[in-house]
């Protein structure tokens, strides 16, 4: 079996894998980090939706021997030891999530929107953004007040109250 060493979360790991292996299993069956979650393995849910060097992916439909040598970045590598990312935390007051199972997902599709186009996102972006993530508990509403939040504290700004 191929080897495949990545940094997971800023440790080096690696293991030997079925060259069939998926970033998602690599990571919950070999690193066992379980944040990331499989919902549709068709890469339609999102719910999967990892960094790897600073970019977000869907991982179910990732090979893990692809991200050899790669900087991967699951929802256990945001919060500095007690202290959530802001992001994180954002989803936390604004109640963000209802049965949780997509969150992982959406808070880091979330970062990623915010690096990309920075952190003044309007509803409409938010929404656009977020079409390849799916939350079948909520109508949204407060997930996308609570990425408006995590974007100003991300970047640092006060946000217009709504």
């Amino acid at each position: 079996m191929p080897r495949v060493s990545m940094r997971v979360n800023g440790a080096q790991v690696s293991a030997s894998v079925e060259p069939r292996t998926l970033l998602v299993q690599f990571l919950r069956e070999h690193q066992r980090l379980t944040g990331t979650h499989v919902g549709c393995d068709t890469s339609q849910c999102g719910a999967c939706v990892v960094h790897v060097n600073g970019k977000a992916i869907k991982s179910c439909t990732t090979l893990a021997l692809s991200c050899e040598g790669a900087e991967v970045t699951t929802i256990e590598g945001l919060a500095a030891g007690h202290d959530l990312h802001p992001m994180q935390a954002a989803f936390r007051a604004h109640h963000g999530l209802q049965c949780g199972f997509c969150t992982p997902g959406m808070i880091m599709a979330a970062i990623d929107m915010v690096n990309r186009l920075g952190p003044d996102l309007s509803e409409e972006t938010i929404r656009h953004e977020l079409e390849g993530n799916i939350c079948r508990c909520t109508g949204y509403h407060n997930i996308v007040k609570a990425i408006r939040a995590g974007a100003a504290a991300m970047g640092g700004m006060p946000l217009a109250a709504e």
